[in-house]
């Protein structure tokens, strides 16, 4: 998301990465080619598009957008980018928190002397980072009211993992979990939520901490699921696997936007947010990683165990009067009736595994909903 003035309206503006992997368009396996999708969408997207840590990721970015209309046009135009690109090279992106098919261990890291200096400090770690996630920013200037709404925004995070599960196989298997790219993704020495921080400098002073450690390659690889952005005024939020559609993903923002805005009056009122049990924090994130949608969930308030449905509707309740505000309430309410019928990611890619017993089914279903209404095949050439 690049730099824009907020507006006049008390809702901020908001942007949105997504992150997808490259396929082979016949066998499905991830390929090392992205540059070749990145180089290809360029001249749509302009800087729009990117590359990610491996050779077989790319990233699309939205400008920043106060209506989500426009928000949801610009990713679907992202994804369809990159997808006709990758068409057009016998390739196909797929919205997938994790490989379905082929070898991403180790996936081939794009080079460069901040990547090598990554390899060196986190080693193995690289070995199970081609994954993606979808990154949702929300304007908000004020760094020190950033933070406090950081702490509000921090127990709603594993509802967040449950609400976008999309990741359930590594290696050509089944992992048992929803969001595999949580558990994975939670390995590293600056990930999962960030702590309960007073103001700025104390949020600062807690990086300066962790890079002395060596714990970090530089400011940007501070990996919380929620930070205050470095190139831009915006919390960014950043704890989800990639929805399977554009349209999801634009429904998620619309909910982190409004839960942004209702923190921020908890704020302003004075409440720095809840200070919770780091233990139940990590017990809620693992059971909305192995359960998704589909199970239950851990109140991180009280340590019940709860459907995570009752979690999520009781999220979107409380974003209410901030949706009702920007008009958003119909598309968050018609995303979670979508996921109760017909389930997460995880469950939508398990059950295209299920009609035919093949993992090629699962690729090829991700790439379709990708992005509907481009062709993910190219025409053979007539003999």
């Amino acid at each position: 998301m690049t730099s824009g003035q907020r507006s006049g309206s008390s809702i901020p503006l908001l942007g949105v990465e997504e992150e997808f992997l490259v396929v082979d368009a016949d066998r499905g396996e991830v390929v090392p080619e992205a540059a070749t999708v990145v180089d290809g969408a360029r001249p749509t997207l302009g800087p729009r598009v990117g590359g990610e840590i491996t050779k077989l990721q790319v990233e699309t970015r939205t400008d920043p957008c106060l209506s989500v209309d426009d928000l949801s046009a610009q990713l679907a135009d992202g994804r369809a980018a990159v997808q006709g690109a990758a068409r057009s090279a016998g390739l196909r992106v797929i919205a997938s928190g994790s490989p379905v098919l082929g070898c991403a261990v180790p996936p081939p890291i794009t080079e460069g002397p901040r990547q090598d200096r990554g390899t060196a400090t986190f080693r193995g770690l690289h070995d199970e980072v081609a994954i993606c996630a979808v990154h949702v920013h929300v304007q908000e200037p004020d760094r020190d009211r950033a933070v406090l709404i950081g702490n509000h925004l921090r127990q709603h995070l594993p509802v967040f993992v449950a609400l976008t599960a999309n990741s359930p196989y590594w290696s050509e298997r089944d992992t048992g979990y929803s969001s595999w790219r949580t558990v994975t993704w939670g390995r590293w020495p600056v990930a999962g939520p960030p702590p309960f921080l007073r103001s700025a400098r104390e949020y600062d002073d807690h990086v300066d901490m962790l890079l002395d450690a060596g714990a970090l390659v530089d400011h940007g690889t501070i990996f919380w699921d929620l930070r205050l952005s470095r190139a831009h005024p915006t919390i960014e939020v950043r704890v989800a696997d990639v929805p399977v559609t554009a349209v999801e993903s634009a429904a998620l923002a619309a909910l982190v936007r409004a839960l942004v805005v209702i923190a921020g009056e908890a704020v302003d009122r004075g409440d720095e947010g809840p200070e919770l049990a780091p233990e139940l924090m990590r017990l809620a994130y693992w059971r909305a990683a192995r359960d998704g949608m589909g199970g239950h969930g851990v109140d991180v308030g009280t340590g019940r165990l709860l459907p995570a449905a009752v979690l999520a509707d009781r999220l979107v309740e409380r974003a209410g009067p901030a949706l009702d505000e920007a008009g958003d309430r119909e598309r968050v309410q018609a995303w979670r009736r979508g996921l109760t019928a017909d389930g997460d990611g995880a469950t939508r890619q398990r059950a295209a595994a299920a009609r035919r017993g093949r993992l090629t089914d699962v690729v090829d279903e991700i790439a379709a909903w990708t992005a509907p209404g481009v062709p993910t095949r190219r025409e053979s050439t007539p003999a």
